[in-house]
């Protein structure tokens, strides 16, 4: 019961950041290495990746007053759809040739009330979804099932 999921995820967004502070780039497809995304400011371990579910920004939005928050704005590198990564903790996560391995939930740093206005850090709160490290490295693409495993 506690590995089955109704359907498999979805890749809807994928996120680089530069350097730490660095504007995000959205890309339609990347390489995940063993020290994370190539282009992305990541570092190799459990932090290697960042991952956040898409239905958690419309709560967010509503948290903080917006009608709308868009990936880039939490700072997180893959935004996922269609399946609860809760579920997925301290389990392996696949998605296209690579995979993951989810490791805790990512809290929001103090940049969020800049971000998001005031509140933006407590709307962030159990919704800033997950880091991870890279079990098998290779090529991910927007659109890619997202399936434990």
């Amino acid at each position: 019961m506690m590995a089955r999921h109704a359907v498999p995820g979805r890749l809807d967004w994928i996120g680089l950041r530069a350097a730490r502070h660095a504007t995000i780039e959205s890309v339609e497809e990347a390489e995940l290495t063993e020290a994370g995304l190539v282009g992305d400011h990541g570092r190799k371990g459990k932090r290697a990746v960042t991952l956040i579910q898409s239905e958690h920004l419309p709560v967010i939005a509503a948290f903080t007053g917006h009608d709308v928050i868009k990936p880039e704005q939490l700072r997180r590198n893959l935004v996922v759809s269609g399946l609860n990564l809760l579920a997925i903790r301290k389990g392996l996560l696949t998605i296209g040739a690579a995979t993951l391995e989810i490791h805790g939930p990512c809290p929001p740093c103090s940049r969020m009330e800049k971000e998001l206005g005031p509140g933006g850090y407590n709307a962030m709160r159990g919704h800033g979804g997950w880091y991870a490290s890279v079990a098998q490295p290779g090529t991910i693409r927007l659109g890619d099932a997202v399936q434990p495993g």
